[in-house]
């Protein structure tokens, strides 16, 4: 068996209830493992405490936060470790970032599998559609975080030559985990998705499932990140076409702990698909965590997300409050603000710095205080795609996708960014293209599968 196999096993036996003692020393039963009703295959995709989760070392990687020397002290191995980028980032720690999106495939591939052989009546089709294109946008979803961590930053000209992530497309547990090439891995996971588009309904009943409003989302997402900037754009204006709702931020309580409505209940109209970093104290309660100053400095005084996303503690330090989620956990989902945000970028690379500007004031009116805002131009595209890069850092903050924007990013000569820590009086420092940039794969993976470990 492979780590991963393990693992999955381990997981899935405990959820449903069937762990034996010699579980590792003989097959399950797998009458117990695999469900076979539909009901059984909506309930294992409605599991949001594993299914909604995204991981959450990346955020602690990237440059929205920062911790004092007893703040860095006090965390446990992995975010010290990822917090410094470290050579040895795990300790032999088990790595949640990797488990649980592997785990979320498996139960996509549990589900597919299963409605390979299921024989419904006429009257359980459009459930069946339904529940197949939620199991491919989960597993799809799982793969594009598995990339953004474990692979190299995606580039046209050399994906079919680096490695990918294993691709593991069935729930056999005894399959071998390989790893292909990254390009195999961004054609299956957008495969997936362009499968799922065709069998979603075109909005979810709850915020937690995905939806083919939430496929093009994810697609733009995803294009983004491969700076296909083209197909973003034509992806986002097809999400945003379904729905293009922003919150207007005059209307929320800046002074409230939590200031934005619970996703969950459905209330936040601006939220397209519910998920959450997995949770930890050093990004959502620590008081020694703060938000990187520069990053604070940089909203205007009218800028509303400076009450409502930040709690002040004085000269320029600062708690962030203000996730989308409407509670403790940090929002990592699809919503209408990063697409209005990737369109204008997709507008200014191709020259439109009308559209670009177009669609950046659309979203800041609704974030400064009623009657403030000064409509921004831009003399030129360069100039543009700076405003629409200076917005998209303030906008997303700790939304899980900091990581990869620094990595695209640093690509680009223009837009290049040198990541520093100052801990116990040590400078330690980050540069554009570092190897670090790519997270290892977990040793006792390696170790049992043979796979190809990233440098570091």
């Amino acid at each position: 068996m492979k780590p991963i196999t393990v693992i999955i096993m381990i997981l899935a036996a405990q959820m449903l209830q069937s762990c034996q003692k010699d579980f590792l020393d003989k097959k399950p039963d797998q009458k117990l493992l695999v469900p076979s009703t539909l009901a059984d295959f909506r309930a294992l995709l409605d599991n949001i405490t594993e299914i909604n989760q995204m991981p959450y070392l990346p955020e602690v990687s990237a440059g929205d936060i920062y911790t004092t020397d007893p703040g860095w002290q006090g965390a446990d191995p992995l975010i010290r470790n990822s917090y410094i980028w470290a050579e040895d980032l795990y300790e032999g720690n088990t790595v949640a970032d990797w488990n649980r999106p592997y785990l979320q495939v498996f139960y996509s591939n549990i589900v597919l599998d299963g409605l390979e052989k299921f024989r419904g009546t006429a009257s359980e089709t459009d459930l069946r559609n339904e529940i197949q294109g939620a199991a491919l946008f989960t597993r799809s979803l799982a793969l594009y975080n598995l990339t953004q961590s474990f692979a190299a930053p995606y580039d046209k000209n050399t994906a079919a030559n680096l490695p990918g992530i294993p691709l593991r497309l069935s729930a056999d547990i005894n399959k071998t985990s390989v790893r292909g090439t990254l390009q195999q891995s961004y054609d299956q996971l957008i495969d997936d998705l362009l499968k799922s588009a065709e069998l979603l309904p075109l909005k979810a009943a709850i915020k937690s499932r995905p939806s083919r409003h939430a496929v093009f989302a994810l697609l733009a997402r995803i294009y983004l990140s491969m700076e296909d900037y083209t197909m973003a754009g034509t992806y986002a204006d097809a999400a945003l076409k379904i729905s293009s709702e922003l919150i207007d931020y005059n209307s929320l309580q800046a002074s409230a702990a939590r200031p934005f409505p619970r996703t969950l209940l459905g209330t936040n109209d601006e939220v397209i698909y519910y998920s959450q970093l997995i949770s930890v104290s050093f990004l959502t309660t620590s008081a020694l965590t703060r938000i990187d100053t520069i990053l604070f400095r940089s909203y205007h005084t009218n800028d509303l997300r400076k009450t409502i996303f930040f709690t002040e503690k004085g000269k320029d330090l600062a708690n962030f409050k203000g996730t989308y989620s409407g509670d403790n956990a940090l929002f990592s989902g699809l919503a209408n603000d990063e697409l209005y945000l990737i369109r204008a970028e997709a507008a200014a690379r191709s020259g439109d710095a009308a559209m670009a500007m177009a669609d950046l004031n659309a979203l800041l009116i609704k974030r400064w205080k009623k009657g403030s805002f000064v409509t921004l131009k831009a003399a030129n595209v360069e100039e543009a795609l700076a405003l629409v890069l200076r917005e998209r850092r303030k906008e997303l903050v700790l939304r899980g996708l900091r990581w990869t924007d620094v990595r695209r990013l640093n690509k680009d000569p223009r837009f290049q960014i040198e990541q520093k820590r100052l801990i116990g009086g040590q400078l330690i420092v980050l540069p554009p293209g570092d190897p670090r940039y790519v997270f290892p794969i977990p040793e006792d993976e390696i170790r049992n599968s043979g796979i190809e470990q990233n440098p570091r």
